[in-house]
Parts: structure tokens; sequence; C-alpha cells
């Protein structure tokens, strides 16, 4: 089981082997394209349209917004000529690996993953990265929001 919510979606990530490293937060000094970032807890709010207001012990149901970005080069030499080695589509096979996914890895409950949206950012250096935003509704676990 991860102990975060990036590392569940790191770890579901991981099971369908894309042949690309993925990493929470960033990537290792100097490490080589392509990669996926996954940044979790963008943005984090309360899930209105679920759970129990009237009772304090009931569990806390939020909606945490997680971004999962795919770095690639956008070009490569070879030999003389220059040729595209942007893996088009799996920024959208990504995405769609996630949307409805249940995480079980992940430590709280999760009722929903839902594929919010996919951004392209221009090439820049011989890079390019796609940035897909999910939304993840789960339970609020009590040791993310109790002092230590």
């Amino acid at each position: 089981m991860a102990a975060t919510t990036s590392g569940a979606i790191k770890a579901r990530l991981e099971s369908l082997q894309f042949g690309v490293p993925v990493f929470r937060d960033g990537p290792r000094p100097g490490q080589a394209c392509p990669y996926i970032v996954v940044t979790e807890a963008v943005s984090t709010g309360l899930d209105t349209g679920n759970g129990d207001f009237g009772d304090p012990d009931a569990d806390v149901q939020i909606i945490e917004t997680v971004t999962v970005d795919l770095i690639q080069n956008a070009r490569a030499k070879s030999g003389t000529a220059t040729k595209n080695s942007e893996r088009y589509g799996l920024a959208e096979t990504i995405a769609r690996a996630l949307h409805g996914h249940p995480l079980p890895a992940h430590p709280a409950k999760v009722t929903a993953v839902r594929f919010k949206d996919l951004d392209r950012f221009p090439i820049s250096d011989n890079v390019v990265r796609a940035s897909i935003t999910i939304d993840i509704h789960r339970t609020l676990l009590a040791e993310e929001v109790t002092p230590v």
C-alpha cells in the first residue's frame, strides 16, 4: 500500500509498464526524457456532494486535485536527419488509465478518480510537456490533519 496519493498514482502507472519512469514531485537530477512527475494536493477542497455535515465524527470527504506531467523530447537526431521522438497519444493513454480507476494502493478510501483536463505545452529546448489534471474524491485521513 502506498503512503500518499502520488504514491498510489505512481503504483498504478508503473503497473501499466509504459516504459517511462514515474517520480513524485520531481525527477532525479539529470534524469533523461521521457519521464512522468506526479504532484499531489495541487488543490484540496471539501466534497460538498458527499458526507454527513451534522455528525462531527463522520468521515470528511475531499476532492484532491493532482497533476501528472509527462515530459518528453520532441525530436531526436538519427544520423543526419531529425525525427519526431514524442510518443503521441501517451498522455491521453495515461489520462484514460487513471480515469475511473479505484487506486487500491491509496491509504484512504477513494470513491472516484476523474480525468479533468489535459494541457500540452509548446516545445521549449526540445522538450514538450503534457500536464494531466485529475480529481480524486476520497476520505480525508485523521493523520493528515492531526499534529504530530
